[in-house]
């Protein structure tokens, strides 16, 4: 007989054992709806005959199969210092993991911005200005990060890359809009200027007529160099969208417990990752002779080391680490001053003051061959020669050796010096502006055989960027990519797919 039936024909129960007897019900209803018994009773039965050491531990992996997959809680925002000492954005990604909250993943990503990054070309005044610039726009992403991003992405899944990017570029999209409209009303609310007559291009100073009549009659004016393009738009507050991005990657591939690259392969196939994979071989920053290193040289604003294929990671930065000490151990023994004191840049370059562009290729050699590395076999360099940063646009030329300038044309010819110099030099990155095109179109044709010219195009938007979208410059063999401001990882992922 059951216990409501022996209730009803003999006695009256308390209200206590009424409510209690329905809570047993419900609770048995509960455990009944999600097939805790049935779990239960098999997971017992399993474990008695597997007889495991760690009993509990044996239970909680079993029903670990059965937990809600992780969802996105949170996020935070923090300002950070980059490596370059600029203020920057940090985005965390809080999780629910089995009914707790964690924190998962951060990630720091640069913010690219032509007037930001090259404040100290210009004087007096205007580094205070862009450094309140990007203060504004640190606050701004902290603003959405903190507060709409974090709504709408709270119970997304971290494993959707796709679907979160989405998210990010549509709210992306909208802010941007809101800022071009406000930036036209703003435009629309200005007094009509008066424009101002652009300065006359820039000439060489004429040759010295000492001969009189006798002198060869020669060109006393240059071609004017092409004017700057207008630098791309960063929105206030973009570099948000990047960093979510890429925190939600290293979520994802944590909580899928593969390394990133391979989690980031197996966005681009849309497939698990293969157990065996190739990856490209990685290119190490070995020295820096740029604009802000203590000697007159700006060109080499960067010289990267191309191991050979087929080297373990941990082998190629140990070689370019011993190359490095042996560089440090030539430098010391030429100095006259005593011990040079090494400074690194925030890419892990040694920092070197010189006059000329042969003086660091040349240590390097040195070095090389000390070591008994076989420059030019066993491992090649590439240079960042980073000329945009190093045009004069008063003289209309580089400086490429401060009180050296060079034009677009004397530039090329040095390059094609250098490089027939130090065969090893394989790479060229922005040996010239973007809108330097002929020069570009020569360099190619003098050194393009035994030496790729690579550009850099970091600073183009590459949300909606297409294979016909990529500079065309003549003799460009690839593209410099780096995940700046309002690019995602899927932005990245579709580039990379669609200019194979």
């Amino acid at each position: 007989m059951s216990y409501k039936g022996f209730i009803n024909c003999n006695s009256r129960v308390s209200k206590e054992e009424q409510e209690f007897y329905d809570l047993k019900n419900k609770a048995a209803e509960y455990y009944r709806a999600n097939g805790v018994p049935q779990k239960m009773e098999g997971v017992l039965n399993d474990m008695f005959f597997d007889k495991p050491d760690d009993i509990y531990g044996y239970l909680a992996n079993y029903f670990s199969k059965f937990s809600t997959p992780p969802v996105i809680s949170r996020l935070l925002g923090k300002e950070m210092y980059d490596g370059k000492g600029q203020l920057s954005i940090q985005a965390q990604v809080l999780c629910i993991i089995k009914n707790e909250e964690k924190t998962t993943c951060s990630a720091v990503i640069s913010s690219h911005s032509e007037v930001l990054d090259n404040s100290f070309q210009d004087p007096s005044g205007v580094t205070n200005i862009n450094n309140d610039k990007r203060r504004d726009s640190v606050m701004a992403a902290l603003h959405w990060i903190d507060e709409s991003l974090n709504t709408i992405l709270k119970g997304s899944d971290p494993c959707d890359q796709t679907g979160v990017d989405k998210i990010l570029s549509d709210f992306f999209m909208a802010r941007y809009l809101e800022d071009q409209d406000i930036r036209n009303r703003e435009k629309e609310n200005q007094p009509p200027s008066v424009s101002v007559p652009e300065p006359s291009p820039p000439t060489a100073p004429p040759k010295d007529k000492k001969g009189g009549d006798k002198g060869k009659k020669g060109n006393s004016t240059e071609k004017p160099i092409p004017p700057p393009e207008p630098s791309e738009l960063v929105v206030p507050g973009c570099m948000a969208i990047g960093s979510v991005s890429l925190a939600v990657a290293k979520t994802g591939a944590l909580l899928q417990c593969i390394p990133l690259y391979k989690y980031i392969k197996s966005l681009t196939n849309q497939q698990p990752c293969p157990k065996e994979m190739h990856i490209p071989v990685p290119l190490v920053t070995l020295l820096s002779c740029g604009k802000m290193s203590p000697g007159k040289l700006n060109l080499l604003e960067e010289v990267i080391v191309i191991p050979k294929a087929g080297q373990r990671l941990k082998q190629i930065i140990t070689m370019v680490l011993e190359l490095q000490k042996e560089m440090m151990k030539i430098m010391n023994t030429a100095s006259k001053t005593g011990p040079v004191l090494p400074t690194v840049s925030d890419s892990g370059a040694l920092v070197v003051g010189y006059e000329r562009p042969e003086q660091p290729l040349d240590l390097i050699t040195e070095a090389s061959n000390n070591l008994g590395l076989a420059l030019g076999k066993g491992i090649h360099l590439a240079v960042n020669c980073a000329a945009h940063n190093l045009m004069d646009y008063p003289k209309g030329k580089y400086e490429v050796i401060t009180g050296t300038p060079k034009s677009p044309d004397e530039l090329v010819d040095m390059y094609e010096a250098l490089i027939s110099k130090y065969p090893a030099v394989v790479a060229l990155i922005d040996p010239l502006r973007k809108e330097d095109v002929e020069q570009w179109e020569r360099l190619s044709s003098v050194v393009g055989a035994s030496c790729s010219l690579l550009s850099d195009i970091s600073s183009k938007p590459q949300c909606h960027s297409t294979r016909d979208d990529a500079p065309s410059l003549p003799g460009v063999r690839g593209y410099i990519l780096n995940q700046s401001n309002e690019t995602t990882v899927t932005d990245l992922i579709h580039v990379t797919t669609e200019n194979k």
